[in-house]
């Protein structure tokens, strides 16, 4: 060995030997201690997200709805929602119920749905508090629009069920519904029809079914009911909540030990200090972007070839929540994140009530302007058979733009323009083109947004795309 390569070999040796010590100089016992705290915050946030987003609404019907403490309650609007509802994209075209339920203290409860008839018909899902679905109901649901009463389980209950009922099994105690009660005219009257037919719904304990109480309705329409997610820390106040009420699950157990860290303990009080919070802030301003980040890359592949229309939410995590995750080699927590980050709800079988395109970009490929104008052309012959809609969010919080006069235009809306082939063109901005009034979805010129397209009772054209949404364009 020469002179040069032994003196190198030599210092890499004690380069080698010296790292560890170095390594531990830069960092003191602090710095370490806020760094993982930090880190496992960031991922507490994406793993947590649609536990948190369920405490979020249940606390705000506690609280904005003023039902106060306790489930096995139902929220509902009695007209179409507008900007007050600060749920994630949620639908002013459809008439909320939403039942609460807890079966911790009370055992089995029961859901009474009432069938599909002349008077009208519920489109929706129950589904445990991770928002994973139990089953859907109504007429694309297991009952097929004949009612039924679905006994929901609590964890681990062995005792023998009676017989006429849906049963619905449940690894956790808390839950609920999202029950649209559909419109089958459009304007006030429809509406009020609407919420007569839904009234039907019930919701009691098992034990008292023999005589059932009077079920609980609460009115959310004139609140500002608010559950955004709270990128701070305010967000491990909620993920608290849920980890002391629900028992831990098998496919979550790894998340035991860094929760731990973050002070976050089944059984023991969470108080972080003030230092701890101010991590908290920043891990979920990270979290956030990080978020942001992997929602806009889920826009790709388009559903229509060529479109920036895409199905919102991956295959791979609707797969998972309408099976409570039973494939064993996928767990996609990153998208699930991502998706409950920006809505609630999940269905059973997506696609057989309903089914749901968003885009954020117009055809030009330019993010939504507030202070642009834009048009989208709904082509004739949509393939439903209850009715289409496009709605407006904001695009910074995915709930409905504040204090605007509405929020969507639908085939239903009263007034809507068509054109000679039946076709419709919706407008979006801040002013209402000239004589397009009726057609018009305000925006606000200080912010972005982004469009929801839902179809309900989606019919073969769609998924086989002879039926195709164009993008939406600016209009200069």
């Amino acid at each position: 060995m020469n002179t040069k390569l032994a003196k190198l070999v030599l210092a890499l040796v004690l380069v080698a030997r010296t790292a560890p010590m170095l390594l531990a100089q830069d960092f003191s016992t602090e710095d370490l201690a806020k760094r993982i705290i930090e880190r496992r915050a960031v991922e507490a946030v994406t793993w947590g997200m649609p536990a948190v987003n369920f405490d979020l609404t249940y606390q705000a019907m506690i609280r904005d709805a003023k039902a106060g403490a306790g489930s096995n309650k139902i929220v509902y609007w009695s007209k179409l929602s507008d900007w007050k509802n600060q749920t994630l994209t949620p639908n002013p075209d459809a008439v909320y119920f939403m039942p609460f339920f807890d079966t911790k203290d009370v055992g089995p409860v029961v859901l009474e749905i009432p069938p599909a008839d002349e008077n009208g018909s519920i489109t929706g899902s129950v589904m445990d508090c991770w928002q994973a679905a139990l089953e859907d109901v109504g007429p694309a649901g297991v009952d097929k629009g004949k009612g039924g009463k679905c006994l929901i389980l609590p964890p681990g209950y062995k005792e023998k069920l009676p017989d006429g009922y849906i049963v619905m099994p449940s690894d956790n105690f808390q839950g609920y519904a999202l029950l649209r009660s559909i419109l089958q005219t459009g304007g006030d009257t429809g509406v009020a029809k609407a919420v007569a037919y839904a009234k039907r719904i019930k919701l009691y304990p098992l034990s008292q079914a023999a005589k059932p109480p009077a079920t609980t309705f609460i009115d959310a329409s004139d609140v500002v009911f608010e559950a955004n997610i709270p990128y701070d820390n305010r967000f491990f106040d909620s993920l608290n909540r849920m980890v002391q009420r629900e028992p831990w699950l098998t496919r979550d157990k790894a998340m035991i030990d860094p929760l731990r860290t973050i002070g976050i303990e089944k059984g023991k009080a969470f108080n972080p200090d003030a230092k701890t919070r101010a991590i908290f802030d920043d891990a979920a301003k990270e979290a956030r972007a990080w978020l942001e980040t992997k929602y806009e890359s889920g826009f790709s592949p388009a559903y229509f070839d060529g479109t920036g229309w895409a199905v919102p939410g991956e295959k791979e995590v609707m797969d998972g929540l309408s099976t409570q995750f039973a494939n064993p080699d996928s767990y996609p927590i990153d998208g699930r994140g991502v998706a409950y980050s920006f809505a609630f709800f999940s269905p059973k079988h997506l696609g057989a009530g309903q089914f749901y395109l968003m885009t954020i970009k117009d055809k030009a490929g330019k993010p939504f302007d507030g202070g642009g104008t834009y048009r989208l052309h709904v082509p004739p012959n949509a393939p439903v058979k209850q009715y289409w809609s496009a709605t407006v969010y904001d695009r910074a919080t995915h709930a409905l733009i504040r204090n605007l006069p509405r929020s969507s235009r639908s085939s239903q809306s009263p007034g809507l323009q068509k054109n000679a082939d039946n076709s419709v063109d919706v407008y979006f901005g801040p002013k209402a083109p000239a004589g397009k009034e009726s057609n018009w979805v305000p925006t606000k010129p200080s912010g972005k947004f982004e469009v929801l397209f839902r179809l309900y009772g989606p019919e073969k054209p769609l998924f086989e795309k002879t039926w195709k949404l164009p993008d939406i364009e600016e209009v200069k």
